[in-house]
Parts: C-alpha cells; structure tokens; sequence
C-alpha cells in the first residue's frame, strides 16, 4: 500500500503553489497599504478558552496535551486573534488592525468530496465600534477580491440586530426564541413558517418573523426590513448601518456587488450586527464571509473591545479564478419514484415547459426551455445541490435531515405527505421498556438514523442504532433489534408484518430547496420558489 494523506488533505505541488503564494502576497499587501499588520497564532488552541467566545463544534482534531488540557486544532482564526488582542493587547492603544494567512482544520460532510483544511486570508478591525469600521472592512474585501483577480463577485449584507430586537419585541418565552433562532440559523425557512403560527403573538409579528429572514434586495430592502419592524414597535436605527454601507459602497463605486440578504443572517451566538457572505460566479461555496462580533471579548472574560472582520478562503477564490464564464440553464435536481410526477406538475403550474420531462425514458438530464432537469434519487438530491450539480431541488424533508448539508428549505409543496413512526411487533409488547430498564438503551433498526437519533434524544432515551437500506422490518421479526423507526404513508407494510406503531416520530413531505449560492447569486431560484408557492395556494 502507497503513502497516502489522510482524508480531506493534499500535497500542494509547485504550479499550484505559486499561484497560491500569488494571491496570498495580493491579498496581503492590499491590507498592508491600509495599515494591517501580520500576526501568528499558534495551531492548537486550548478549547475551554475559544469555547467561552462560540461555539467550537466542528473542531475535528482535539488532544489531551501532558498537563492534561484539551486542545484543538483551530478551525477558525478570528476568535484566536481575539484572544490575542484581550490577552497582549489590552495595554495598548485601540484600535488595533491586524491581517493573517493561516491554514485552518474544519470538519466538511464526509464523503462529499471535500477538504478539511483550508487557508484563510483576512483582517481583524479591533476597538472601532462606529459604521465607518463596518464599511471599512467591506470595502477592504472587496478590495481585495479585485487585487486577487476574481472579476464577479457579490457581498451580501444582513445583520442580526433587527431579528434580536424583534424577538425582543415579541416578548417570547426562551424556548420559543431559541426555536425561532434554530430555524433561521438551519436555513429551514418552511418550519419557521409553521413555528410563527404557533406562536402567541400578533398577526403583524408573524408577518415580520417569517419576513425578515427572507428580505433580499438592493438598498431598497433597506425600507422593507424598516416596514416590517415599526410593525411590530421596534427601532428601525438597527438597520442604519446597513444604509451607511450601501451610501459608502456607492461612492467607493462597488455599489452594484452589494446586496441586501437576510437569508445569510444565522450566526447568532458569534456575529452581534453587520455580517456578509461573498460569492462568485461558478463556486458553490462562498469566497469569505465576516461581520460584527463585539461580543467576543467580554465572553473571553476581557474588557468589552468592539470588534469586525473578514476571511476569504484561498482554495475558493483558486476556483473563482478558474471558472469560464459561461451562461448555462437553471439546473433542477428532479426526484425519481414517488415524488416524481407531482413534482413534474408543480413544476408546470409554475410556468416551467415539462414536457419532455414527463416521459424522460432513460434520460438523467432532460432539457427544456431555460432549465436543464436533473433526475436523481430523492435521497441524492440534497448532494446534487449542495455540490453545484445543480441549483436548486425537490425532495421530501427527510432527505433534508437526513442529508445534513448547507442548503436553504424555501418552500414545501404539499404533496409526498407521509409519516415517520417508531413500532414493534405487536406480540412484543412491553419488552422494549423491559430492554431499557435492564441494559440503559433500546436497539433500532432504521434506514433513518439522523431522524431516529434526534427522536431519541429528544425523549431522553440512549439508542444503539442499527443502519439498513431495505427491509428494517426484520430488524425486530428476527431479534436484532427491538423496535423499528421507519416512513408510511398507509400503515398496509406495518400491518402485513404485524408491526403497530409506539409512537410517531415527524411529518413529512416535499420540500423545494436551494443551495445559499443558487439563491443568494441566481434570481430563477427565488422567482422558481416564489412561483411554486403562489401555484400552491391557487391549489388550494
């Protein structure tokens, strides 16, 4: 067997290596003109230490070192920069202008093709609380994506201060909030519609819950996000700075790269107003992204030191100068199966020519009228999207679980409704329970087990969770398991196999999804979802 890297590593050879040391030297002396000074910190961080500031999940590579502290390859330089300006900073005059270009380790979705290291570029503005500090390093990305060479770009803009101030609004039990902010930082825009109804607060407060996260725009979405709020008797000041921003980008003649985007809006435990996302034509991952986190430092334990900043990814602006331009169709990854044909007449009450598509023969891609139709497996069309094979999809909402991947749920389309159930031989009646008092946990069969273990750890219950892809019935009919947790839509499978149900576990149906890139970069995604839905409720 040859030496090989590990999963998700490279060897860099020479050519590119150059290319790379070209864009980082680009990068880099943008930043120092404007007074950036270079700074190191070091490649394991202690994890109790970063952890106080956010959340430090997914750090795939941690160590006990000899004193016995747990430690972290670090996965993110902003808050290892911070700790360095509250630590051998706090003496010194702010604010402080610091830039870096450092390899990081991240935790990708596994077998999805991508690495786990990557290096980042960028600057940490420390100790300037003012909108000329967020312009500042806006204008510094953007500078600095024109001095690497990369021609299309766009920043898209949002802020969580509105959506605080709204929840603070609503006066929402924690719960609640906590629910809404899960929603909105899970891109999951269809079960935040069904949370707000649920919700004891007014019609205008619904209106502005659900609304807020979908704004997008140019500086005219300024006035709608500022509609929404007074609303609801919130302070529109909280948008000010966005304004600022768009007057400044305007002068500073990169006005047209700048959008307005509140999708982007889901880092609420580390940004504390402006943050932004950067994107570029024929990359289905984003440039860099930064914003506001004033926070960081009094959760560090230091003084409080309000702070801004960005990282661009080497690896991604290497594949934004690599793209060829090119005007190609909107690509719709199309399920195969159940879903199929109600997919194929939403897709024609939304005003997409389907003809060809509705008897494709052996064809995997189906072309049309403005839109190349990609058919894949529901199951696989979560990956399709996510990994730029195309722009947007249809699958039921648990190929979205079960997936787990960066990807914003839009709409859900109504049809395809089933529902996910725990059950067990009916003449096994209580030796579940029996199982769990004696050994601690149950044993599971499921072609579901990101479902199942959120269902169990919802209840409180341990699971050892056995994966199969067919046939789970079995798993309890022949004693390797005690219970089963699987789709019906009829129940006719359960009863044939003398299974009934425990308990119901979620709903499920067809969900129209996006990757952010498709939506943030592509105004077909939007006006797709936008027509999906108003066929929906025509249908209705």
């Amino acid at each position: 067997m040859k030496p090989v890297t590990p999963r998700g590593f490279r060897d860099i050879m020479p050519e590119e290596a150059l290319k790379r040391e070209r864009i980082t030297r680009a990068v880099s002396d943008v930043l120092a003109v404007h007074g950036y000074l270079p700074v190191e910190t070091p490649l394991l961080e202690d994890r109790r230490s970063l952890e106080r500031a956010s959340s430090v999940d997914d750090t795939p590579f941690q160590l006990f070192d000899a004193d016995g502290r747990l430690l972290m390859v670090r996965s993110d330089l902003t808050m290892p920069i911070a700790r360095l300006a509250a630590t051998r900073l706090e003496h010194a005059a702010a604010p402080f202008r610091l830039r870096y270009a450092a390899p990081i380790v991240r935790e990708q979705a596994q077998f999805m093709g991508r690495s786990r290291q990557f290096t980042q570029l960028g600057a940490e503005l420390i100790g300037d609380a003012g909108a000329s500090a967020d312009i500042e390093v806006v204008s510094l990305a953007a500078e600095a994506l024109d001095a690497a060479g990369v021609s299309k770009w766009r920043i898209a803009c949002g802020s969580v201060r509105p959506m605080k101030e709204l929840l603070d609004a609503c006066g929402l039990k924690e719960d609640d909030r906590a629910a809404v902010l899960g929603c909105i930082h899970g891109s999951d825009f269809v079960d935040l519609d069904e949370l707000v109804q649920t919700l004891e607060v007014s019609e205008d407060a619904r209106r502005a819950l659900c609304g807020l996260a979908r704004v997008c725009g140019g500086a005219e979405a300024i006035e709608q996000v500022r509609d929404l709020l007074a609303s609801c008797g919130v302070d529109t000041s909280c948008v000010d700075e966005l304004e600022k921003l768009f007057a400044a980008a305007r002068a500073l003649r990169f006005g047209d790269r700048l959008v307005i985007d509140f999708s982007i809006m889901n880092s609420f435990d580390y940004y504390t107003g402006l943050v932004f996302s950067i994107y570029a034509d024929g990359v289905f991952s984003p440039l860099g992204s930064g914003g506001r986190y004033d926070d960081a430092f009094s959760r560090l334990g230091e003084k409080d030191m309000p702070a801004a900043g960005f990282a661009l990814s080497l690896e991604q602006i290497e594949e934004a100068l690599a793209y060829a331009p090119q005007q190609r169709p909107l690509r719709i990854a199309v399920p195969k199966g159940s879903l199929f044909n109600d997919t194929v007449d939403a897709l024609g009450k939304a005003g997409f020519d389907v003809e060809a598509l509705r008897n494709p023969g052996r064809k995997l891609v189906v072309h049309a009228e403005g839109v190349d139709y990609v058919i894949v497996r529901p199951t696989d069309a979560p990956a399709f999207v996510a990994s730029g094979g195309a722009d947007c999809g249809i699958c039921g909402r648990d190929s979205l679980i079960e997936a787990n991947l960066d990807l914003v749920q839009m709409a859900d389309l109504g049809y395809g409704r089933c529902r996910f159930v725990v059950a067990e031989p009916r003449t096994a009646k209580g030796k579940a329970q029996a199982r769990y008092a004696s050994h601690g946990s149950i044993r599971v069969t499921t072609k579901y087990p990101r479902i199942t273990q959120a269902y169990y750890d919802r209840i409180g219950q341990q699971v050892d969770i056995v994966t199969l892809h067919g046939n789970i019935e079995l798993g309890p009919m022949v004693g390797m398991a005690d219970r089963i947790v699987d789709i019906t839509a009829t129940g006719t499978t359960l009863r044939e196999n003398d299974l009934v149900v425990v308990d119901d576990v979620i709903e499920c149906s067809a969900r129209f999804f996006a990757s952010p890139v498709g939506l943030r970069c592509d105004e077909r995604v939007r006006q797709l979802a936008d027509a999906l839905a108003a066929s929906r409720k025509v249908c209705s």
